[in-house]
């Protein structure tokens, strides 16, 4: 779909007002305005639009949405030794780094610290357990989704079901490193680290960037209202 075909079929769609929920819970928002908008939804790391990644969030919501998912080359501790080392056990008694953490140091001693050049996964001893490049983040985000539609919808509930009227749609494009870094530093935006230990492979999962949806357009160099 490109952006004069999303532009009619999403204001075509808020004229019709309140939607009813095609799913239950947080994703709610997000999926219920694919499926009116005849997307497929898109779990892989690819735009959701032939020209930008879609997100929908709910107005007046502290709630938080995934900027984007990385791991990388990150590490500067052996993984296995970490998960051992600074874990904690899920629901199902397995071993992992299980957080979403900023500057505040979890239960084990993990945070997250903003450098000049780099965020860094540390113990409160000082311990370097990974490190991103904020400009490779940036870089690689920009390329994979030269622009970003975010969705505002207004929330009603009728009889314990939401309905939504999606309203307000913004496209930003050029995320900005100051920007990122500050959301960062500010704990705007906070790291999702879901790792279990995995030993055939001696590798963890895969790290998502939190940001609260309220914030994402100060992420972006250019912001306009279709």
């Amino acid at each position: 779909m490109n952006i004069s075909k999303f532009r009619k079929e999403f204001h075509a769609l808020r004229e019709r007002g309140f939607i009813k929920t095609k799913r239950r819970g947080p994703t709610g928002v997000g999926h219920t305005l694919e499926v009116e908008l005849g997307l497929q939804e898109n779990n892989i790391a690819l735009p959701d639009l032939s020209f930008a990644e879609l997100k929908a969030h709910r107005m007046n919501s502290s709630s938080m949405i995934t900027l984007f998912t990385f791991n990388r080359k990150v590490w500067q501790m052996n993984p296995l030794e970490a998960v051992r080392k600074y874990g904690t056990l899920d629901e199902k008694g397995r071993q992992g780094l299980y957080f979403t953490m900023g500057g505040t140091p979890t239960s084990t001693g993990l945070l997250i610290r903003f450098e000049k050049t780099s965020v860094d996964l540390r113990h409160i001893d000082g311990t370097l357990i990974a490190s991103w490049d904020l400009e490779e983040l940036v870089k690689r985000f920009n390329e994979k989704f030269p622009a970003m539609i975010l969705v505002t919808a207004e929330v009603e509930e009728r009889a314990d079901v939401e309905y939504f009227h999606y309203g307000r749609v913004r496209k930003m494009s050029g995320l900005s490193q100051y920007g990122l870094g500050l959301a960062i530093r500010s704990d705007t935006a906070v790291f999702d680290i879901r790792w279990p230990l995995k030993v055939k492979r001696n590798t963890p999962g895969k790290s998502r960037l939190l940001v609260r949806e309220a914030e994402v357009p100060r992420f972006f160099r250019e912001v306009t209202d279709l």
